[in-house]
């Protein structure tokens, strides 16, 4: 896609502080970070989120994943590590290319990657369980 930052950052058309590269991904630094050492990995071909992305290809990003968090904790020594994909406006994402925030924790970093849980009521679980078994 012609007009997509992550397109032209993760193709090399804009410079960015690699970690790691290879065929199908670019692992970056973010640029606003909420913790330090928080990347994105980018995958080279355009999709716009998880609901597009080949099956194939989520699994790389995900083993990818796993990899460089394994890395990042080894060298900031970090106390623990989210990874976070959004999907959709709503679910926070604002740039429309699947990526995934590989964020490392620290004790009291208050990156905010946190929510208060709620209460699954019976009737909202067994709508659920209805629409997805059904």
């Amino acid at each position: 896609m012609e007009t997509c930052i992550f397109c032209k950052i993760a193709n090399g058309e804009i410079p960015a502080a690699t970690l790691y590269e290879d065929e199908d991904f670019r692992v970056i630094l973010d640029l606003g970070p909420a913790s330090k050492g928080h990347s994105l990995i980018i995958p080279k071909s355009h999709v716009a989120n998880i609901y597009e992305i080949p099956d194939e290809l989520a699994a790389k990003a995900m083993l990818l994943a796993k990899k460089m968090a394994g890395k990042l904790t080894d060298a900031l020594d970090c106390d623990g590590f989210n990874i976070v994909q959004n999907n959709g406006e709503a679910a926070g994402q604002t740039v429309f290319h699947f990526h995934m925030h590989l964020i490392p924790r620290y004790k009291d970093d208050h990156a905010g990657v946190t929510w208060t849980p709620g209460t699954l009521t019976d009737e909202v679980k067994e709508e659920i369980l209805a629409k997805i078994r059904g």
